[in-house]
């Protein structure tokens, strides 16, 4: 009997899967860099059997591989050298909604588009939100820290954890923080799994913290010439109104998107860079997103705009952002997540342009991000003529000239997808060798075995 017979019997053959296509789709994140190569799948039902597969692990030295929803871009949920996959996809229950808490408990296998509904549900808000909101799940958006649309007014999912449930990799059940507000008892080992990636344990429950719903919104699109254009925007909208969110994409982003969904542009005047802008709509902010567009176009800063009449309208605008990463997976994309400090972000857009400009003359490049809390992400396409291998060697490459320079403004290599296998290699251009190794001490706390997500983070 082989070893992932006997695991079968321990959680029952219905919860283990061999199919190809399921060793193929949930082997591999959207990436698109590796194949999945599996030994198994398996979908524990219960913290029991969550437990049980990891003591297994342990006693036979299998590899093990957690897996939400897989919409991970840097490879963390790759599982390319005949590791046990363990899917959290059927630990899928809201437990609780506490109105007098305002939080909600659910299992890591719930979809962040099912907690946004159930606190629309109750009037309430869960305010952490990405394209891939119907797919993602909570327990994989806590092991990679995920940012999305709303940090500049939210925060990262880390500020809405009130508590964690966890099975490490010695197999150990852990209740970190019990859901408090308010809990100064020593070192808080709840943070420690937020954003681990999986490497530490693997996250069965969490209680999320929700909030007021928000007040409807006004979106603009502004057309701009230059990239150090939007900086200056950035600016002059931050000091006259309350901003929600400040992102932008390139002219070539939103060619892919329109011609994608038949979407309408946002104005007929072409432009290589585009922000949009949400804020509060009251009437006073209203009145001043007037006044914003007119000194904006007397310092040529701008060249064109739109600003919503409606939520309709509204909504149409922000699909024009929050649909380039949906988009692109699909052409392959060699994805840089990075970020610096606002005050550096002009003179470090000026350099990554050049960078870019020498070492990808002929390639299609994709610039998108919330700029607003300095993040940046570049997409690099994957020319036809190029194998995989070959396009991931060219950009690996130039991603170490890249590293240098983010290590220069001080910046990092991941602003929100994570390490995974893609960025292992550049995590000294963000992370000083003591720190590597102080997080490589604690792995070894919590993963003495070093079962959990191998080759990934460190």
């Amino acid at each position: 009997m082989d070893i992932v017979s006997r695991l079968a019997g321990v959680i029952g053959s219905e919860n283990v899967s061999y199919c190809d296509s399921e060793l193929q789709s949930y082997g591999v994140d959207r990436t698109t860099i590796w194949e999945g190569n599996p030994k198994a799948v398996v979908f524990p039902r219960s913290v029991k059997q969550l437990q049980d597969i990891i003591l297994f692990a342990n006693k036979y030295s299998l590899k093990v591989v957690p897996s939400g929803g897989r919409t991970g871009l840097c490879g963390g949920a790759v599982a390319n050298n005949s590791e046990l996959v363990v899917s959290m996809d059927k630990m899928n229950i809201i437990k609780e909604i506490n109105l007098d808490d305002r939080s909600i408990t659910a299992e890591a296998g719930v979809t962040t588009q099912q907690i946004q509904v159930a606190a629309a549900e109750n009037h309430l808000f869960y305010p952490v939100d990405f394209a891939s909101s119907g797919s993602s799940q909570v327990g994989g958006n806590i092991a990679t820290n995920a940012g999305g649309i709303n940090v500049i007014r939210y925060g990262m999912t880390r500020n809405w954890i009130l508590g964690l449930r966890v099975v490490t990799g010695s197999g150990d059940i852990l209740n970190l923080n019990k859901s408090l507000v308010k809990n100064n008892t020593g070192y808080d080992f709840r943070h420690l799994f937020i954003g681990s990636e999986g490497t530490l344990g693997i996250i069965y429950e969490a209680t999320l913290q929700l909030t007021e719903p928000p007040k409807p919104s006004t979106v603009c699109v502004f057309g701009v010439e230059k990239f150090a254009y939007l900086i200056e925007v950035l600016k002059i909208c931050k000091s006259m109104l309350q901003v929600n969110a400040f992102e932008f994409f390139c002219n070539n982003a939103l060619s892919r998107v329109v011609g994608a969904h038949q979407y309408q542009r946002p104005f007929d005047t072409e432009s290589p860079f585009y922000a949009l802008v949400e804020l509060e709509n009251t009437e006073i902010e209203t009145e001043t997103v007037f006044e914003v567009y007119s000194k904006c176009v007397d310092e040529k800063l701008i060249t064109d705009g739109v600003i919503s009449q409606s939520i309709d309208q509204a909504r149409a605008l922000w699909r024009l952002r929050e649909d380039i990463s949906e988009t692109l997976w699909h052409f392959q994309p060699y994805k840089n997540d990075i970020s610096v400090r606002i005050s550096k972000m002009a003179d470090f857009l000026n350099d990554v342009s050049q960078l870019i400009q020498k070492n990808y003359p002929d390639f299609e490049i994709i610039w998108y991000g919330h700029i607003g809390d300095g993040n940046i992400h570049l997409n690099i396409l994957k020319p036809k003529n190029l194998s995989t291998l070959q396009f991931k060697s060219f950009c690996d490459g130039v991603s170490m000239s890249l590293g240098e320079l983010i290590s220069k403004y001080e910046g990092s290599i991941s602003a929100e997808h994570g390490v995974g296998l893609l960025k292992k290699e550049s995590l000294r251009f963000s992370r000083s060798e003591d720190e590597i190794n102080l997080m490589k001490s604690i792995k070894k706390i919590f993963d003495p075995n070093a079962i959990l997500n191998p080759g990934k983070l460190i």
